[in-house]
């Protein structure tokens, strides 16, 4: 399997950046709410991206969220081809990124040990 070279990085990259400022300032769903995208891997012939996003407002919106992201790759898709001056652009994936939850959740365990450990020995 080939590693991703330089170029897909800065592919990666500046979709991600044209992704954020469009769903900011031209996208008015209602269901897509506070997303923010935390990452783009773009595959190795540049036809696909998967793009990670959290939602800032509620977990349990995440699926509607990721539906309605879903229903406009396509204007975001054509909106990125002006923008970029590439041959290609790739498909986009919406895909729900979980790590700031379990971040969040190892956080709160951590704390709840150190509560006991300090409780114990004190």
């Amino acid at each position: 399997m080939k590693k991703h070279s330089a170029r897909h990085h800065r592919v990666g990259d500046q979709i991600q950046r044209e992704l954020a400022e469009l769903l900011r300032e031209q996208i008015k769903d209602p269901r897509i709410g506070l997303v923010t995208i935390t990452a783009v891997d773009v595959s190795n012939d540049l036809a696909h991206a998967k793009v990670y996003f959290t939602n800032m407002s509620n977990a349990a919106d995440a699926e509607e969220a990721e539906q309605a992201l879903a229903r406009t790759a396509g204007f975001l898709r054509s909106e990125i081809a002006h923008r970029l001056s590439s041959f290609t652009v790739p498909q986009l994936h919406f895909i729900y990124d979980r790590s700031t939850e379990r971040g969040i959740q190892m956080s709160r365990l951590i704390d709840e040990a150190i509560g006991k450990d300090q409780e114990s020995n004190p």
